[in-house]
């Protein structure tokens, strides 16, 4: 799973299915596999080229996808912070270039803390707090929510309308947390009320409420783009001050869903409909081609470039590069 790089001033601590966490390399062992976010002022997310589905990491990765997510992320954060004419939400983004004592008349005052080896795929952040609640808000009908509202009229619990199709629009969007399970298992939903129960009220207030409000920020943003939003996760840490801060990755084709609205108004099937930009090709591929058992197939060199490019549209297409 891990691509684990020997990165000047950085030391390798975590490795998810698709990204790569460093701190300074001068935190000893012990503290950083303690509590790497509390510990340390500054750290190094890399995302990487891996692909995941099915709890599986898959072989090929997407070329570029890490550079690709990084820089809409960015282009995400930029947003937030004001871009879009909206308040500024404080993000974890940390300087990525630190001034240094010079030691001779040709030195560089100025260091840059992100690795050649890594560039456009990393980010310099800080270390929070982070909350045990992954913020999730759906203004689309789809996926899992689809399946239990079918089932029970509800979506993680949530009473919807009756009568309601795959891919509508919800009479408004709708937050629905999950419970940030360990390493290894699998994210629960959970109510708002156990939320309350896990942080506080006032900090599951703020939660819901930001995420809320995030949501219809991007969503607006991209509907002014020819695209929906269908639904998207957050999630939040707090800095040395108490603030709620929006850390990880922000509104990317791993963390959100998002489709063409012209499609969605005239496509004649659900999945003309909701095509979104994403790995949907690569499950839609491995639901036809593996049984689950086992190692799954490595990916044909089609699916590989169909996917790479759906993240190259939304990028271009959301920020106009």
């Amino acid at each position: 799973m891990s691509e684990t790089l020997d990165l000047p001033g950085w030391r390798h601590v975590y490795s998810g299915k698709v990204r790569d966490l460093y701190v300074p390399a001068d935190i000893p062992d012990a503290e950083a596999d303690a509590d790497v976010s509390a510990i340390a002022e500054r750290m190094l997310v890399v995302a990487s080229d891996r692909v995941s589905a099915f709890d599986h990491v898959l072989s090929p990765g997407i070329p570029e996808k890490g550079v690709l997510l990084t820089t809409l992320s960015l282009w995400w954060f930029d947003r937030l912070a004001g871009g879009d004419g909206g308040r500024d939400i404080p993000n974890h983004l940390a300087a990525s270039r630190v001034l240094t004592a010079p030691t001779g008349a040709d030195a560089d005052a100025v260091r840059d803390l992100i690795p050649p080896a890594v560039a456009g795929r990393s980010m310099v952040v800080k270390g929070l707090d982070m909350q045990p609640v992954e913020c999730v808000v759906r203004g689309y009908l789809t996926g899992s929510g689809w399946a239990e509202y079918r089932a029970n009229g509800t979506v993680c619990g949530i009473r919807l309308p009756e009568g309601l199709a795959n891919g509508d629009r919800l009479p408004e969007p709708i937050y629905t947390p999950a419970y940030k399970a360990p390493l290894g298992e699998h994210d629960e939903n959970i109510s708002y009320e156990q939320t309350v129960d896990l942080v506080g009220a006032d900090l599951a207030a703020q939660l819901r409420d930001l995420s809320l409000e995030i949501y219809d920020r991007a969503a607006r943003t991209a509907e002014e783009r020819g695209l929906i939003l269908a639904d998207t996760k957050f999630e939040f840490g707090l800095d040395d001050a108490g603030v709620l801060t929006l850390a990880d990755e922000v509104l990317t084709s791993d963390s959100s869903r998002y489709w063409d609205a012209e499609a969605w108004q005239t496509g004649h099937s659900a999945a003309e409909r909701m095509a979104s930009f994403d790995k949907q090709i690569v499950r839609d591929w491995l639901a036809t081609n593996w049984d689950r058992t086992g190692e799954p197939p490595a990916l044909p060199l089609e699916i590989v470039e169909r996917t790479a490019g759906r993240y190259r549209e939304l990028l271009q297409r959301l920020t106009g590069w």
